[in-house]
């Protein structure tokens, strides 16, 4: 049974031979590459820090640590951009750098106060 935020056998199938640490890889192989990509994908959809991955998935840090190698080796870029050329692709992503606003609303004077949340506005 897939847990919350955890890959299906599907979309693991799409994604495991993008990865390091396969056999027949140089180097040392990767003890369980799917667990490592939920517990990834536990942090990054759940919004928790590191030190909040659930044990199931191992040592916060170890997990850290193997997710900022794999960013500077260019895994991730990888994954995303094979997954990203696939044009039945369920999920659209974007990046946040590449979206602005207006030059007007970039200074935000003139606006509405900060309503507090539960209390009723004034008519």
């Amino acid at each position: 049974m897939v847990q919350r935020y955890e890959l299906t056998d599907a979309q693991w199938v799409r994604i495991e031979g993008l990865l390091l640490g396969k056999p027949g890889d140089p180097g040392r192989s990767g003890a369980d590459n799917r667990l490592f990509v939920n517990a990834v994908l536990w942090v990054l959809r759940s919004g928790a820090h590191w030190r909040d991955l659930p044990a199931r998935y191992g040592k916060w840090k170890s997990v850290h640590k193997r997710f900022t190698r794999w960013a500077k080796a260019g895994v991730w870029e990888r994954v995303f951009d094979a997954l990203t050329a696939d044009r039945d692709n369920e999920y659209l992503m974007l990046d946040s750098t590449i979206v602005r606003a207006h030059q007007q609303a970039a200074t935000g004077k003139g606006g509405a106060g900060i309503r507090l949340w539960g209390v009723p506005e004034a008519d």
